[in-house]
């Protein structure tokens, strides 16, 4: 953790309709995960000195004003310190790189059952981190 610098709340947003036809064809998420729009990161870095080690916060996923889900950063899996040494294994971690965690356990709305559509609004709370808000925008053709 000591070359940890700060957190922030991130979102990476998928394209199921493109994770699913990849899937499908024996491919990884690919361009489901990877298109221009796809991640959101915000609304501001919190340092580690002022948030401690990302442990032991609240988060909460709105959509609309509705709350989908609620959980824990104590309920990860890996820590963070776990993270950084499993990918600075094999690969050179170089200052300023950025680390996702992975989604909350419940935080995806595929594991809902649920789906986005053009015009919500969704929000993703931390405890400490403030709130990242994205509007879903109509599809561009």
């Amino acid at each position: 953790m000591d070359h940890v610098f700060g957190f922030m709340i991130f979102n990476d947003f998928s394209a199921r309709d493109h994770q699913m036809a990849e899937t499908a064809v024996g491919l990884g998420p690919a361009k489901g995960k990877d298109f221009r729009t796809a991640n959101a990161m915000g609304p501001w870095l919190v340092t580690k000195d002022e948030i401690g080690d990302g442990s032991g916060l609240t988060m909460i996923a709105r959509i609309n004003g509705e709350e989908w889900s609620r959980g824990n950063s104590s309920e990860m899996h890996h820590s963070f310190a776990r993270v950084i040494e499993h990918v600075s294994r094999d690969e050179t971690v170089h200052p300023g790189e950025f680390f996702g965690s992975g989604t909350v356990g419940g935080g995806c709305g595929l594991e809902l059952g649920r789906f986005l559509s053009p015009g919500d609004v969704v929000e993703l709370e931390i405890e400490g981190l403030g709130v990242l808000r994205s509007h879903i925008a109509p599809e561009r053709r």
